[in-house]
């Protein structure tokens, strides 16, 4: 009963692939993927009707259906290997076409299978016993291996389709990849049992007859297999890796089995022993960077026409200097040391003084020498643009005429590369790479890679250098600007103080003039702590709080008093009060009224008035001096470092202005030449008290 079940299963399998087959010859267009696809089927029909002859009319050798299941599983391979495109241009020499290492792995595996079933399995009789009976340990494992191989390459197939084109291939995707999944599960059954289990054996056939109209579902999608393929370095690297690890276990599990059935009484201890230290090796393996790092260089080598995918290295090395913990010099080296699997450089850069130090190091510790810009090793490098490659260089200097390397560089272990930092034609540095952990080939595709990338990396260091020096610029830029307010002040103190002397002459002997004196001198004495406090403390805040303006003025005014001409005070609005820092607005309404003396005639006038408008303070300050022109006013009124006054530094107006924008308010000016000028000061009121 089984075998008319088996029988029948193969044979539906047979009857749907022998009809797919019609169905492609009478579409036929002479594309190559679809001629290989009907020899696929047809392959496939003759191996599903080997199969169910054999149980229907009860045949006792098996070798055919052997030769035909490998001949299944090469045609669906090499099906597959064409869509892939294996094929490659050389440049090295005249011959067209060659065949990339992985695809003839692949067809010698294939005829090793071929060549073991025709001389070995023959031989001894044994192949295929589909209804349970014990067979060939080497059949199981070669079926094993066949529908690894099948994996991949569905694998490869699929995710290495644009995302547009998916559509067309998923339903031959899912078939492919359903026949080799349900293969591999069935061998490997077998493997473990030693004999094919019925019930697996039966359902292969119906599954397989199930799978024909997925891929007859896909080639109505998909008639001419317009593949575009783009294979992605990443998904091949892990996908070698995982088949590698898979083929490693595979040998790992037989030896172990091995070691069980001939170790005697130490059998188990010496299996388990080894088993251990197999998979500790594997792990060490797969997490060293030396065996990545060949792995990748192989596969760019023998799997790629060019040695990178150029949009991969980018991304990476964008990313390498735009982000991460590291220093950005370090960063920088990183980054080139990564395209070409270095594991450390050292970074020389040139300084204020015109020499090339040593700025940073990554995994590795380097000596600071100093490379002078004028010597023929850096004007090499300028000229040129040339990266250097080390061992070429000590094998065949000719190669690189005119170049005189520095000595120190024969002392930093394992140097290999030189890469020059130009920017705009010019030599910012250079990169000392270490000897990369795989063997490198420095043709000119890695040389130009190299190149760009050091040019993109100066951009990079040069912008970073700059920033540095703007930021130590700015610094001194707000030390020296905090110092010229402090000198602005120590002179307008001076002028008080000097004025006082001049006329202690003829007031000494007045008591008032000595209360005066007294006074000015202590607020004088008062303002400079102020001003050292301010020094000595760091970015020390200022206390705003509520001043009475009319009082602020009042006090203002009664120390100018003494000036020539007298300041005179009129207060329209009493009770004005406004939010500010003491200090900071007493000093920038006393300068502005110490301007309006220093500017007029001592015949002349000065007025000081308080008023209400809008909801604000307005201070003004009026005199009769001589005036500015509106050109000036304009230009260069409230620009620092420009005065009408001869030891004028002109950085009180621009003080001014720049504090009472930060309360809110607003600093006004109206002037005529030989008339006068007036200034307002509009600030907004915190409050108001009635009453006064």
């Amino acid at each position: 009963m089984w075998a008319t079940i088996t029988a029948v299963s193969y044979a539906t399998t047979a009857v749907a692939y022998f009809f797919l087959f019609v169905l492609l010859l009478a579409n036929w267009r002479g594309h190559l993927y679809g001629t290989l696809l009907a020899i696929v089927c047809i392959v496939s029909a003759f191996w599903a009707a080997a199969i169910a002859g054999q149980l229907s009319w009860g045949f006792s050798s098996t070798f055919l259906v052997k030769i035909l299941e490998i001949l299944r599983n090469a045609s669906w391979s090499i099906f597959l290997i064409a869509l892939l495109n294996p094929f490659q241009q050389r440049k090295e020499n005249s011959v067209p076409l060659r065949i990339r290492p992985a695809v003839a792995t692949i067809m010698v595996l294939y005829l090793i299978f071929f060549i073991l079933s025709i001389f070995f399995d023959r031989n001894n009789g044994v192949g295929f016993a589909p209804l349970g009976q014990p067979t060939s340990y080497s059949t199981f494992f070669t079926g094993v291996i066949m529908a690894v191989i099948g994996i991949v390459l569905v694998e490869q197939y699929y995710r290495n389709m644009s995302s547009e084109q998916r559509w067309r291939i998923k339903f031959i995707c899912l078939g492919m990849g359903g026949i080799f999944v349900y293969d591999f599960y069935l061998f490997s059954d077998a493997l473990l049992f030693r004999k094919i289990n019925v019930d697996i054996w039966v359902a292969r056939g119906w599954i397989n007859a199930l799978i024909v109209p997925l891929i007859a579902r896909s080639v109505a999608r998909n008639p001419k297999w317009i593949v575009g393929i783009s294979i992605s370095r990443h998904v091949l690297f892990y996908t070698s890796t995982l088949l590698g690890a898979a083929i490693y276990l595979l040998v790992m599990a037989a030896v172990g089995y091995y070691l069980r059935l001939s170790g005697g009484v130490w059998g188990g201890i010496l299996q388990l022993t080894f088993l251990f230290g197999a998979v500790l090796l594997l792990i060490i393996l797969l997490f060293s960077d030396t065996p990545r790092s060949w792995l990748k260089v192989f596969i760019s080598k023998h799997f790629y026409s060019s040695n990178y995918d150029y949009r991969e290295e980018w991304l990476r090395f964008t990313r390498t200097l735009s982000e991460g913990e590291l220093e950005l010099r370090v960063r920088a080296i990183k980054a080139l040391a990564q395209l070409v699997e270095s594991p450390a450089g050292g970074l020389w850069f040139r300084q204020e003084n015109g020499r090339y130090h040593l700025i940073a190091g990554w995994n590795i510790f380097l000596k600071n020498e100093i490379v002078e810009a004028d010597n023929k090793f850096c004007k090499f490098l300028e000229e040129k643009a040339w990266v250097i490659d080390l061992r070429e260089f000590y094998s065949d200097p000719r190669k690189y005429s005119a170049l005189v390397l520095p000595n120190w560089l024969s002392d930093i272990p394992k140097s290999r590369l030189i890469v020059p930092l130009i920017l705009h034609r010019e030599l910012l540095g250079f990169i000392v790479l270490i000897e990369p952990r795989s063997a490198i080939n420095l043709n000119w595709e890695v040389r130009d890679l190299l190149r760009v990338a050091g040019t993109q990396a100066s951009s990079y260091l040069a912008q970073y250098e700059a920033t540095n020096a703007l930021s130590i610029a700015r610094q001194f830029e707000s030390f020296n600007r905090m110092s010229t307010f402090v000198v602005h002040d120590i002179k307008n103190l001076i002028f008080q103080l000097s004025l006082l002397l001049s006329n202690a002459e003829k007031h000494k002997d007045n008591p008032e003039f000595q209360e005066d004196m007294v006074e000015t001198v202590s607020f004088s004495v008062s303002k400079m702590k102020r001003l050292l406090e301010k020094l000595s403390t760091e970015n020390q805040s200022e206390k705003s709080e509520i001043l009475s303006v009319d009082q602020l003025l009042q006090q203002i005014v009664e120390r100018k008093s003494f000036n020539m001409p007298r300041p005179t005070l009129e207060i329209t609005n009493s009770g004005l009060m406004v939010k500010a820092d003491y200090s900071r607005l007493e000093r920038v309404i006393s300068h502005l009224i110490q301007n309006a003396i220093e500017a007029t005639p001592k015949n002349g006038q000065v007025w000081v008035r308080l008023l209400e408008k809008d909801d604000s303070a307005v201070i003004e300050i009026e005199d009769t001096g001589h005036g500015m022109s509106e050109q000036f006013i304009q230009k260069k009124l409230f620009k620092p470092f420009e005065s009408t006054k001869t030891a004028g530094m002109g950085i009180g107006v621009f003080e001014s202005k720049e504090y009472i924008n930060e309360l809110g308010g607003q600093l006004d000016v109206i002037s005529q030449e030989s008339v006068g000028t007036t200034f307002s000061i509009i600030l907004p009121l915190s409050q108001k008290i009635s009453g006064k």
